[in-house]
């Protein structure tokens, strides 16, 4: 199988993190979100360990919320001893309500506004990552409002093209996120920044993109960053943090490398150590903010089939009681997925199909022209790898309820989020 949290039992049936996807399907209905608790601790564990052991010092993860945000991840998080990025106040107040322990919190966003700014500083976060000059004085001014001095990061774009989708690169220099080393503004926003009053600027941040399976790109954007360190240490300010974002990839589909996380971490240790030891500076205390390498292949999302349509001489359509209400990924961006029906997983995949949603939209698919096992209506479907950036993501659309999501933690099922209710849809309404 894919990974190794999914076998297939004496029944034939597919099961995930130890437990028949049928009963699963069952008992909480579909569409249904799952999420392997244990996997997801382990590669906390394997990302904190291995960049304490490889960077020494502080260094270690941050949970990226963007690629899954509820409460439940957020109290693992905390358990496990890691930090977390936050990129708005919705995601903020979630992980305050979670009870996670903010002064490990790190806030991003290309656009705070001075709500969230406020919001922040009341709820004690440890840090912001400042995107921008005027972002840099709203900052500067509510601190100094309050009394108090804010911990920050700036975010610099390094001009590195990971060579991935373009709807998820984000550390080129023309990217909306963060301030160009290249074009000489990250050197100019470092000095207004030392001057501001109110802000501690501890280090810099970057992220390349997203999906990257190979460590070369990571470290091409660490030699650019430690240069660029190396060049303000001259000038009189040495960074302490290099938090060089996220971006490992993960396998989807077969064709797909296998990424060895502890290898890659080594990899980059070691280039760091080399780069730093040319530049005559210290280590600098690195994180690293591994969202969906985290928690995609924690996850799987099942389906019930409607029907199976063929249209003679072009394709077969099979429709689910989900779509890009649930998992909006193919339709932004063409994102690969791998699918099988989960009664049926033992069977042959012989039959080739174009996987459609329900909504009344014609882009509402998940995948085309792939090959499955032969389905009929009542059938279980099921998406691999669907941890990251589907619950998140998931929207309303034609007033679709949103999945619940269903934790397993050593074989034992539980709802860390419960399925939305028509009533839910309408709460706000007047």
């Amino acid at each position: 199988m894919l990974h190794d949290n999914l076998t297939i039992n004496s029944q034939g049936h597919l099961e995930f993190a130890g437990v028949d996807t049928t009963e699963l399907a069952r008992t909480y209905g579909t569409p249904l979100y799952l999420m392997d608790e244990n996997r997801i601790r382990a590669r906390m564990r394997l990302y904190r360990d291995a960049m304490k052991k490889y960077f020494g010092g502080e260094s270690g993860p941050l949970l990226a919320s963007k690629a899954f945000c509820c409460k439940a991840i957020y109290r693992i998080a905390a358990e496990e001893g890691i930090r977390t990025d936050l990129v708005s106040g919705g995601e903020l107040y979630t992980a305050s309500a979670a009870g996670f322990p903010l002064e490990r919190a790190y806030f991003h966003g290309n656009n705070k506004t001075d709500a969230d700014i406020r919001q922040a500083m009341d709820a004690g976060v440890g840090h912001f990552v400042v995107d921008n000059a005027e972002e840099l004085q709203a900052v500067s001014a509510c601190a100094v409002q309050r009394g108090q001095t804010q911990n920050i990061l700036l975010r610099l774009t390094p001009g590195i093209d990971p060579h991935t989708h373009a709807a998820i690169t984000t550390g080129k220099v023309d990217s909306k996120f963060g301030t160009a080393i290249e074009t000489g503004q990250a050197a100019e926003l470092v000095r207004v920044a030392l001057r501001m009053p109110g802000i501690r600027l501890v280090g810099f941040h970057c992220h390349i993109g997203s999906q990257i399976f190979d460590v070369i790109p990571f470290c091409d954007a660490a030699t650019i960053m430690l240069r660029f360190m190396a060049q303000m240490r001259q000038e009189g300010y040495e960074a302490q943090v290099l938090n060089l974002g996220g971006g490992f990839g993960v396998r989807y589909i077969e064709e797909h490398p296998v990424i060895d996380y502890e290898a890659a971490i080594a990899q980059l240790a070691a280039h760091i150590r080399n780069t730093c030891a040319e530049l005559k500076m210290p280590m600098p205390t690195v994180l690293m903010e591994p969202g969906r390498s985290i928690v995609a292949d924690a996850g799987l999302t099942l389906y019930t089939v409607g029907s199976v349509k063929t249209i003679t001489g072009y394709k077969s359509y099979v429709s689910i009681d989900g779509g890009m209400t649930d998992n909006p990924r193919y339709a932004l961006y063409q994102s690969d997925y791998t699918v099988l029906l989960a009664n049926k997983a033992s069977l042959p995949a012989d039959f080739r199909a174009t996987i459609a949603g329900r909504c009344c939209e014609s882009g509402d698919l998940i995948q085309e022209d792939v090959l499955l096992q032969k389905p009929v209506r009542g059938d279980l479907l099921a998406v691999l790898v669907t941890g990251a950036y589907n619950y998140s993501m998931a929207l309303n659309y034609n007033r679709v309820p949103r999945p619940p999501v269903v934790m397993i933690r050593d074989g034992k099922p539980y709802v860390a989020v419960r399925r939305e209710s028509y009533a839910d849809l309408t709460h706000l309404d007047e």
